[in-house]
């Protein structure tokens, strides 16, 4: 019976190498595949003798460039990264696609979609010793609050002139989508009876209405024509203080004050997604090789892991396949991955393996 096993395992695992090594190297070849996708840049251009549609799709390619480093680095790096030449923006360009085209009154109109590729872009940051952020929407709860000092007076919900102009100016580049709470008699008067220690009060009885884990309690203390505003941020479980001070306030720089707080929020969160391309951990994961679903959803995961820089199969043998990943974070960074797209690991050894 054993020489029978023996003979089928002989006839067998030809066949499954050949197969799994032809599936794994042609799926690890699209393993960069995963873009960074800039949607409905919009622009326009006079049809005259010297229009050039050419000339159009570059000025969209410039403003995609641009729309993506806003939305992948934070606002201190930016200035670095700006005028960049079309032909090095080209480079980090996989595909684009025209939505829509259009002339009207001999104006020509192209709405654009211009895929990055992550890995190009990933690169061209790091040899700027820029490490990017991923870009993650994120809901989160707002509550602005300004204490009049002078008048010792609170200042509240449509009364509030942040509250009512926070919302005016929404930037599809901003990753925090901010949630303002409802005008509620029972939450006007919970604030008040706390004036004296607001800065000690954790508005738990109000957040816990919304259902949201993050919060931005943003108390705006007004003297005279000067603010000092004192941001108490929750991200990912952190806890963050920030204190900022605005001299000569008035309603004509409101709109500029609320863009830069927002700007300090951003790159709050954008430090959180942070992706430091200059770790290089080489990581060895062995799964079963007769499992196919398995190493199916493997290699998807890994295909949209952000922090996989690379992978590919170092080996086979009779009961495995091995991968070898070059992983751009902590090993804790990895396993805290994986396990959350309901994988389970074995640790133990050196080399990591799937069960």
């Amino acid at each position: 019976m054993k020489s029978i096993i023996l003979l089928i395992k002989q006839i067998l695992y030809p066949i499954i190498l050949t197969l799994t090594l032809f599936k794994i190297f042609f799926s690890t070849a699209i393993s960069y595949a995963e873009s960074f996708d800039i949607k409905n840049i919009e622009i326009s251009k006079k049809f005259d003798m010297n229009f050039q549609k050419i000339d159009v799709l570059d000025e969209g390619f410039k403003i995609a460039y641009q729309n993506l480093i806003l939305s992948i680095t934070k606002s201190t790096d930016q200035d670095k990264l700006n005028n960049l030449q079309l032909f090095n923006i080209k480079t980090m360009i996989d595909n684009f696609s025209i939505k829509e085209e259009k002339f009207i009154d001999d104006i020509y109109y192209v709405n654009l979609d211009v895929s990055f590729n992550k890995k190009k872009v990933f690169l061209f940051l790091e040899k700027k010793n820029i490490f990017p952020s991923l870009p993650k929407r994120k809901k989160i709860l707002f509550i602005p609050l300004i204490i009049e000092e002078n008048k010792k007076n609170l200042v509240m919900f449509s009364e509030n002139i942040f509250y009512k102009n926070w919302l005016f100016n929404i930037n599809n580049k901003d990753q925090l989508i901010y949630i303002l709470p409802s005008e509620d008699l029972d939450d006007i008067q919970i604030i008040k009876s706390k004036y004296d220690s607001l800065e000690e009060y954790d508005f738990e009885e109000i957040i816990n209405k919304y259902s949201l884990k993050d919060y931005i309690i943003c108390l705006i203390y007004k003297n005279k024509n000067d603010l000092r505003v004192l941001s108490k941020i929750r991200l990912s479980d952190k806890m963050i203080l920030d204190n900022k001070v605005f001299k000569s306030f008035n309603n004509e720089n409101l709109l500029d004050t609320i863009e830069k707080l927002k700007i300090i929020y951003e790159d709050y969160w954008k430090k959180e997604n942070q992706i430091n391309t200059s770790i290089k951990l080489p990581l060895t994961i062995a799964i079963n090789i007769l499992d196919e679903k398995k190493i199916n959803d493997f290699e998807s995961f890994i295909k949209k892991f952000d922090l996989v820089s690379s992978y590919y199969v170092s080996k086979l043998d009779n009961n495995k396949i091995y991968y070898k990943i070059i992983f751009n974070g902590t090993p804790q960074a990895f396993i805290f991955g994986i396990q959350g797209s309901g994988f389970a690991l074995d640790i133990k050894n050196k080399i990591w393996v799937l069960k």
